[in-house]
């Protein structure tokens, strides 16, 4: 059980070796006493627990620090007395045993040159706790004593720590580095000091080799065709000579014998290199396969790295809310990405609270209903069809699905007749809302809305998904699930305007090639049905806003993106299949790039870039608000619709703009929309565009701002711009010619024909 530094540790400092050792023996310390409050073999882990708090002590006295020499004394004298008395440690030992754990933890934070005025601060608590473990150690020293509390000081203390909600306040944290960035492994074997960075470039170049060896394939798949050609050479040498007449001098002769031998021995040779090309290729890409998965090993860690502070926050917080809970932890070998574990440390510690709080009944209400007084928290981890699964389960009063449509009745988050529509699992994605909560009062454990909301955003972040289930009576179950790594992604390989593009597998829907005859057209929408529900259809050239539409001739590549109730097709050129990517994130001076999450390396060298699904639902989501979606079209009506003359309507009013666009529509016009005069500004200087229908009074940039723009632009000067406005003074007419108008239309005296007709004096009809 007991855990050995080992390795090459020179380059640490003093204080850091103490923080390693605080850190490892502390583990060691609070699993001991969790398993002495169930009642395990007491023997065995007390001598654990003198073990550690001895060592403890001599490191203390080593670096010098000697408030923590006297706790870790204080603790020993404890432990001494009930080992030599055989003396059960009752639970309010323990309490006090554990906050000494905590005083050394935070001691150990320290800085040397803070350290002075830490102990003076801490002062109080510290004699406090020395007091009451000192008496506890000489109750226990007298025989027959089996059961002590400690003074209401220190139980007051150990309360008030108990239920702090923002983080696990547990000694038995993972392994941390006392810097960032580097990190100290303990184990039975030697360890190594790495920093994060170091294993990134190594992840990196491994990555490198191996995309070399699969380059290698097609190097030799070339070199097999120039060895046909070569072949093919000196056969048709012999079919020359069988033409050529036998009347050839004998120096001829001979000069043509010499022809043929250097094409055999060159045939020969290639053969020979060939063969060893071929073993250099297959060895290389054993190697280099062998390498990546070596390096990729090393940033995985155990599941059980990142949860060993769970089990004393659940003792803990269970008991401040005077309930009995036993957690039950399976998969604890299960590899996990180093990133992905330290991202999951705060959402399963919500869960849990959560559980404990919300889920887990009290002792009387679980004894009325027929259950075990003591609650059952189950956190379990494993491998699962290439993805990683972390469940959070509890065995308690489950969630109501009457509360919750109350809740969202309540909240205006939707209409009471829809919402009794709603079935179980569509009202349980409610709680996932930020501020959502069915607590009725705020408590320091839960309450106000944000736990599940993290647990979700962490789950996006790393390309996940969480499904949550419950049975009233029975429990609830969440299960979080997620990749196994973050430095490599499976992804789908598709083209958009002749370019490759990979969207990480794990948020695609769906993938389907669909005959145009099934795509159908509701308003000017197109959609199609996919598993008994209406996807809306967008090309994905209008969402990347590039050049050129994909044509539906025969049928159409189409990839799903989103969730029930919210789910869009995106319209691709063609797909390439399924690649395993090395990702590699976008340089950080580029900022958060709109519409891709990081980059990688195809097996020939060439990049390609990762798509960020999110930020893709949002754009379309967006265009969809505005009204703009563009259709998919056949090639014949693609290029009927670049004849079309393209308008550009600015109005921040959707009622305007709808009115307006649906009249030039009607006429023919493609037309395009703006919500104001920022968006309409981005939206002509990178489109194409015969006339601006625009607002004046608009957020961000009213419409004689951005016609300004237009004026100013050397590009843009010339392009027809028309004004359509409620303000129908002269002196706002003056103004908005003044700028450059070529028309001022007020929406007091508008009329269909009216605007159609201006429409058509500027830039003449549609087509």
């Amino acid at each position: 059980m007991s855990k050995q530094i080992g390795g090459d540790l020179s380059d640490l400092s003093m204080l850091e070796l103490f923080r390693s050792e605080v850190e490892t023996q502390s583990a060691i310390l609070t699993e001991s006493l969790l398993a002495l409050e169930k009642n395990e073999d007491a023997t065995h882990h007390l001598k654990e627990l003198m073990r550690a708090a001895h060592s403890l002590k001599g490191a203390a006295r080593i670096v010098g620090r000697k408030a923590a020499v006297k706790i870790a004394h204080a603790m020993e004298d404890c432990l001494v007395a009930a080992q030599q008395r055989k003396s059960t440690l009752s639970e309010g030992v323990i309490d006090s045993l554990l906050a000494g754990i905590d005083l050394l933890n935070r001691n150990a934070k320290v800085p040397d040159d803070a350290l002075e005025s830490w102990e003076t601060a801490q002062q109080n608590q510290i004699e406090t706790f020395l007091r009451s473990l000192s008496s506890l150690a000489e109750v226990l020293g007298q025989p027959g004593q089996v059961c002590v509390e400690p003074s209401p000081d220190v139980r007051s203390r150990i309360v008030a720590a108990e239920t702090k909600p923002a983080r696990i306040e547990s000694t038995a944290s993972p392994a941390t580095a006392p810097e960032p960035g580097k990190t100290l492994v303990f184990g039975s074997d030697r360890v190594l000091r790495v920093t994060a960075d170091n294993l990134n470039h190594l992840m990196g170049l491994a990555g490198e080799a191996l995309l070399a060896a699969r380059w290698m394939d097609s190097f030799s798949a070339d070199m097999l065709r120039v060895k046909r050609l070569h072949r093919q050479l000196g056969q048709c040498l012999e079919a020359l000579r069988e033409v050529i007449p036998l009347a050839l001098n004998e120096r001829a002769g001979q000069r043509w014998n010499e022809l043929q031998n250097g094409v055999a021995d060159c045939q020969r040779s290639l053969a020979e290199r060939l063969v060893d090309l071929d073993l250099f290729n297959r060895r290389f890409a054993s190697f280099s396969g062998r390498l990546y998965h070596e390096v990729l090993d090393c940033r995985m860690r155990p599941f059980a790295d990142g949860i060993q502070g769970f089990h004393r926050m659940v003792r803990d917080v269970a008991r401040s809310l005077g309930k009995t809970v036993r957690l039950e932890i399976k998969g604890e070998s299960t590899p996990v990405d180093r990133d992905i574990l330290e991202k999951l440390t705060a959402p399963l510690d919500h869960l849990l609270r959560n559980s404990l709080d919300h889920g887990i009944e009290s002792r009387a209400e679980r004894q009325e209903k027929g259950k075990p007084e003591e609650g059952t928290l189950e956190l379990h981890a494993c491998h699962s069809a290439g993805m990683l699964l972390v469940t959070v389960a509890d065995d308690g009063r489950g969630v109501d699905s009457e509360t919750i449509r109350n809740a969202v009745i309540r909240r205006n988050l939707n209409t009471p007749e829809i919402t009794q529509k709603m079935t179980q699992a569509e009202l349980l994605e409610f709680l996932f809302l930020p501020g959502f909560t069915l607590k009725e009062s705020v408590t320091e454990i839960s309450g106000r809305g944000v736990g599940l909301d993290v647990v979700q955003t962490m789950v996006k972040e790393v390309g996940g998904r969480v499904r949550v289930s419950s049975r009233q009576g029975y429990g609830t179950r969440f299960q979080l699930e997620l990749p196994i790594t973050l430095s490599v992604v499976r992804t789908l390989l598709v083209e958009i305007g002749g370019e490759p593009y990979a969207f990480p597998l794990a948020r695609v829907d769906g993938a389907l090639k669909l005959p145009k005859e099934q795509i159908e057209s509701l308003q000017g929408r197109q959609h199609f049905v996919h598993r008994e529900e209406q996807i809306g259809l967008v090309t994905a050239h209008q969402v990347l806003e590039l050049e050129g539409s994909p044509s539906s001739a025969g049928e159409a590549s189409i990839v799903v993106l989103g969730d029930k109730g919210s789910r869009y097709g995106l319209v691709i050129d063609r797909f390439l299949g399924e690649r395993e990517l090395v990702v590699r994130s976008l340089d950080p001076r580029l900022g958060k790039v709109k519409h891709f999450s990081s980059a990688a390396l195809m097996s020939d060298g060439s990049p390609v870039l990762i798509l960020d699904v999110d930020d893709l639902k949002q754009s379309v989501e967006n265009l969809a608000s505005g009204q703009s979606l563009s259709r998919m079209t056949s090639g014949t009506e693609a290029e009927a619709l670049k004849k079309r003359k393209q308008v550009l309507i600015v109005d921040d009013s959707l009622t305007v703009r709808e009115l307006e666009r649906k009249l030039l529509d009607s006429r023919g016009y493609r037309v395009d929309v703006a919500v104001d005069g920022i968006d309409g500004w981005n939206a002509v200087r990178t489109g194409h565009y015969d006339l601006v229908i625009t607002d004046v009074d608009m957020p961000r940039m009213d419409g004689i701002e951005l016609l300004k723009l237009i004026r100013r632009d050397s590009r843009l000067k010339t392009l027809p711009v028309m004004i359509v406005s409620y303000k129908d003074r002269q002196e706002d007419r003056s103004r908005g010619l003044e700028a450059g108008a070529d028309y001022y239309l007020t929406k007091a005296s508008f009329h269909d024909e009216t605007l159609l007709r201006v429409v058509t004096d500027l830039i003449g009809e549609a087509d």
